[in-house]
């Protein structure tokens, strides 16, 4: 099978990925129907994919074009899911979903709640739910591949988040990435009561 991973280059997925006897290239860069990757894939795997898949794309993979996304969906759809679970004290978790054209609406394959620790800060608890999202992704990974795992639509009604939003919220990050969690917990929903 040629998978087609979107986004940054992740040489353990890959590795893991081949092990299979798969073949496996991966761009950051958009993609169309027509590109020549596009018509090479049999598979497709987002991951940390900054662009928007078009639904012409997506109806090449039927079943088969899913998102690795660092939130318990359906909440904190779209970019810095991590920071939006603090800011608005929603579940944190990892999920695999089908790809659909919403952002992280698809239906869901996984997910599993992470607990995040007392010291952590945006930077650790980001990592502990990549690691989190890794290990899902490799144990469930076969039964994802063949199409074993029953789905679940997700609930509509849910915001989505996109980079032009974490500016309202910048004051917060008071040391960027290494802010501590704790002092983030329902500051968004302080943040939107007193405007």
């Amino acid at each position: 099978m040629n998978i087609l991973i979107l986004g940054p280059e992740r040489k353990e997925l890959t590795l893991y990925l081949e092990s299979f006897g798969d073949t496996v290239k991966t761009t950051e860069q958009k993609i169309i129907s027509q590109s020549e990757i596009v018509g090479w894939a049999d598979f497709v795997i987002s991951y940390g994919y900054t662009h928007i898949i078009r639904k012409k794309v997506l109806n090449l993979f039927p079943r088969k074009a899913i998102n690795l996304h660092i939130a318990f969906l359906p909440w904190c759809r779209g970019s810095y899911p991590n920071l939006w679970s603090f800011l608005f004290d929603t579940p944190k978790g990892v999920t695999i979903h089908y790809l659909d054209a919403g952002v992280d609406t698809g239906d869901i394959i996984v997910q599993e709640k992470v607990e995040v620790q007392a010291d952590d800060t945006l930077r650790t608890s980001h990592d502990r739910l990549i690691t989190a999202l890794e290990k899902l992704f490799y144990k469930r990974w076969p039964e994802i591949k063949s199409g074993r795992i029953r789905s679940t639509p997700q609930q509509a009604d849910f915001p989505e988040f996109f980079e032009r939003d974490r500016d309202r919220f910048e004051h917060l990050l008071t040391d960027g990435w290494d802010t501590p969690v704790a002092g983030l917990i329902g500051a968004g929903i302080e943040q939107i009561k007193n405007k």
